[in-house]
């Protein structure tokens, strides 16, 4: 039985897996995206995103804990700076992972992982919007606008 045993070995054991995933987390920050089968993508998407999401803030500690994962200096640094900098408004889903088809030698199901933000051809078509804030129910925005509209009718009536 396999009861909560969540993790994908990828046939491989802990610490190879770990140096498999930090390389591919490596080069995806630098190349935008990469080329590898389904699982090590679903794989990699578990282990990025936590890693994406301490970047948005830029301390010595979150700097300390993403280089003990990812171990490359060059990567840690362009994650902090560049892709952080175009994430920074996005709550989550970091990653987007698109299906190719099967490789020919063995037949594996080959996918696309890619960060959303750098894709140029799905976010042509919509135009950049700026982040807009949440307002509470409570606020006087409304009530504020009601009585100057009821002021400006009046005067025109007369």
């Amino acid at each position: 039985m396999r009861h909560g045993k969540k993790v994908n070995h990828l046939g491989r054991k802990t610490a190879h897996r770990r140096a498999m995933l930090a390389n591919m987390a490596c080069s995806l920050i630098e190349h935008k995206r990469i080329n590898t089968t389904v699982a090590k993508a679903k794989a990699l998407k578990q282990f990025v995103e936590p890693l994406v999401t301490k970047s948005k803030v830029d301390t010595t500690h979150n700097r300390r804990i993403v280089f003990s994962k990812l171990r490359q200096k060059d990567a840690v640094t362009e994650l902090f700076r560049d892709v952080a900098a175009k994430v920074g408004d996005r709550p989550g889903g970091y990653t987007r992972i698109i299906k190719l088809g099967n490789r020919l030698g063995d037949n594996a199901d080959m996918a696309m992982i890619e960060l959303v933000d750098y894709n140029e051809l799905y976010n042509a078509g919509k135009p950049t919007k700026k982040k807009s804030t949440r307002r509470s129910r409570r606020g006087g925005g409304a009530k504020a606008v009601a009585p100057a509209t009821e002021t400006t009718a009046t005067k025109e009536e007369e």
